[in-house]
């Protein structure tokens, strides 16, 4: 059974960075596509960024230019950078791997934003 484990999240001022890693316990490059998900408190989890093992990638339009989303298949690991954060983007984040027919979650990691 594949497993993601996410980490890196934590409290961060608005205006700072964050990594969040997405560590498989397989190989990624199985997965065709590797995406972040968040969920705030109170709202339905949003698609953030998607990466696909072409290495193209996708952004929510609330993220665009802010975080970047990357993959190192010899690491077997999916990043989300994030700076300049902003307070709208507390939330648990989530990674999702892709399979035919079949989708992996992590557990999900906390950011908060807050000064």
């Amino acid at each position: 059974q594949e497993q993601l484990v996410e980490s890196g999240g934590g409290l961060v001022q608005p205006g700072g960075s964050l990594r969040l890693s997405c560590a498989a316990s397989g190989s990624i490059r199985s997965f065709y596509a590797m995406s972040w998900y968040r969920q705030a408190p109170g709202k339905q989890r949003e698609l953030v960024a998607t990466i696909f093992e072409s290495g193209s990638t996708s952004y929510a339009d609330s993220v665009q230019g802010r975080f970047t989303i990357s993959r190192d298949n010899a690491k077997n690991t999916m990043y989300l950078q994030m700076s300049s954060l902003k307070p709208e983007d507390t939330a648990v984040y989530y990674c999702k791997g892709q399979r035919v027919g079949t989708n992996y979650w992590g557990q999900g990691t906390q950011v908060t934003v807050s000064s």
